[in-house]
């Protein structure tokens, strides 16, 4: 489950309009958005194939949260 990157709570994703809500603060991001930002944020050692990795992980955790 991906986490705000402005107050750290729990990111919703809402398939009308195509974003995800965070359910503290209410900030609304696109996937696009939300990839930026992480991408943004993440720490400098992390090499090519470790973000690779996460965000397979990332998107795997999406799909399935969605299957339930």
């Amino acid at each position: 489950m991906p986490f705000c990157p402005e107050c750290g709570g729990e990111l919703s994703y809402d398939s009308s309009s195509r974003h995800y809500i965070c359910k503290s603060c209410g900030l609304s991001l696109s996937s696009q958005e939300l990839m930026e930002l992480k991408d943004k944020f993440q720490p400098e050692n992390e090499n090519e194939d470790d973000k690779k990795k996460k965000r397979r992980k990332e998107y795997l955790d999406w799909w399935f949260s969605k299957r339930e």
